[in-house]
Order: structure tokens, then sequence, then C-alpha cells
């Protein structure tokens, strides 16, 4: 114990295991700030050529709009607000009707993947209308929707709750069906109800599978509530774009655009510190998916 003991503070005072350190954050930085100078290098290329282009007559900025109208357009929406209102009341619609959506069909997706997960029977018996309903194009429940409900709210968040259903509910139940076997039995071996496997074996062991598939449900809820006011409503970032889109204005469409994936960017990082809360027992595993 002593030696140990002796070696730990040798290498100490020569300073090889603080170098090491500093010098694999070193390393992190340098390619952090690599990392960064790619991301707006790109940024700067696309933007600046696409301005360019614009600028000089090669491509016509009546059909594909120019990032320095985009700017002003935006500007202008923020400040001026849209026919249908201020564009933040229209912008907290669009958001109340994605979260809305996409906590409830969240919520379904674990619950009905998790059961048929559990049970092959049910499995058996609903799988087919599963897939039925599910082989049926958006586009074509959204109008259902609004003809049943009228252009309010709730069809869009039932258009956004679909979409985000199908996503979690084959992760989650994928995720159920991946579970160690071998854990299971050891659990009833061990006297476990069957609430206690469910709560403490399988959810847990499926959550990788069930937080993997939020990640893309929230762009998939933003969808379904996009489309949805595209189809009908009174207020809403779709609708803003509907509007744009039949006055030829392709700079509001842009502008509309960019603050949609500001929203879903937002959402995307509030999900991924939800997954390192709600994954902190996982093993970090350096993967190429984890970098992005």
């Amino acid at each position: 114990m002593s030696t140990t003991s002796a070696v730990s503070a040798a290498l100490i005072k020569d300073g090889t295991p603080s170098s090491a350190a500093a010098t694999a954050k070193r390393a992190a930085r340098r390619r952090t700030a690599l990392v960064w100078a790619g991301r707006i290098g790109l940024a700067a290329f696309v933007i600046g050529g696409w301005q360019s282009f614009t600028t000089w007559g090669i491509v016509d900025p009546f059909f594909f709009g120019q990032p320095s109208g985009i700017a002003k357009r935006l500007v202008d929406l923020f400040q001026h607000g849209t026919e249908f209102g201020s564009f933040y009341s229209n912008i907290w619609t669009t958001i109340q009707e994605a979260l809305a959506g996409f906590a409830l069909g969240a919520v379904a997706g674990v619950i009905f993947g998790v059961a048929l997960g559990q049970s092959r029977f049910l499995a058996d018996v609903l799988g087919p209308y599963i897939k039925v309903v599910n082989a049926i194009p958006r586009i074509v429940l959204g109008s259902i929707f609004i003809v049943a409900f009228g252009i309010g709210v709730l069809p869009k968040i039932l258009l956004a709750a679909v979409l985000v259903f199908f996503i979690v509910f084959f992760n989650a139940f994928q995720g159920v069906r991946e579970v160690d076997r071998n854990i299971l039995a050891n659990a009833k071996v061990l006297g476990a109800s069957q609430a206690q496997i469910i709560r403490h074996v399988t959810v847990p062991s499926a959550l990788t599978w069930i937080i993997a598939s939020l990640h893309s449900a929230f762009g998939f809820a933003i969808v379904g509530a996009l489309v949805g006011e595209v189809l009908g409503a009174q207020s809403g970032l779709g609708l803003v774009i509907k509007t744009a889109q039949n006055q030829f204005d392709p700079n509001g469409v842009f502008a509309t655009m960019l603050v949609i994936s500001v929203i879903v960017l937002g959402a995307e990082w509030l999900i991924s510190k939800l997954e390192h809360r709600l994954l902190s027992w996982r093993p970090p595993a350096p993967t190429e998916a984890n970098s992005l």
C-alpha cells in the first residue's frame, strides 16, 4: 500500500498525470474550435454564395429570395407582425400545438409500445390495425381532423400527436423486445411483480430507444402543426408561410422557416439535456451520433 502511494506521489510530483490531463483538455478545446470554425465557415459559404448569386443575377431572387431580403423581412415580421396578429402570437400558437401534440403522442407511444412489447397476444391483435393507420398519408388525416373538429387548435394537436405517436411507439416496442431475457427471468425468480418488472427493468432498458425517438419526434410535431395550419387555421406559422407563398414572397417563407429551425434546435437542446439526466447511469459511448 505504501509503495503504491509513493509511486502515485512521485507521478504527481513529476507532473506526468497533470500534463496528460492538460494535453487532453487542449486537444478537446482544439477540436471544439475546429468544429465551430467548420460550421461557421460552411454557413458563411452558403449564405455568401446565395447572396452573391442573387446579386449577380445568376439566381432569380423573385423565386429564391436572398439572405439580405430574408433578414429585412424577419425584422419587419417581428416589428409590425402579420395580418393575423403579432408574429410572436403566431409563433406561440404553433409552439403550443406542437408541444401538446408532442406530449400526447409521446405518452401514448410509450404506453402502447411497452404494452404491446410485453404482450405478444396484444401485438398480434392490434399490429395489423396499427400498420393500416400508419399507412394512411398524414395530409389525409389532417383534412379529416379539420372536417371533424374545425380550424381551431385541436386538429393541429391531433395531427402532431399522430406523427409523434408512431415514431415513439415503434422505438418503445422494439426497445422492450430487446430487453435481456435473463434479467427478466432473474427478476421473476426474486419475486418481482409484473408492475415492478415494468418499472424497474423494462422501461429503464427501453429508455435509450425511447429517448432516441424523441430527438426526431419534436421535429415531426412541428411538421404536424404546420401542415394542419396550412390546411386551415386562424393563426400560426403555417398560415404565415401559406400567405407568403400566395403573395409570391419567398423572403417571408424563408424567414418563417428560419424561426421554425431555431425552435426545433432549442427543443433538440432541451431533449439532449433530458437524455443526459435520465441516462446518467449509462456508461459513455463515444460514437459519431453523440458527437453531432
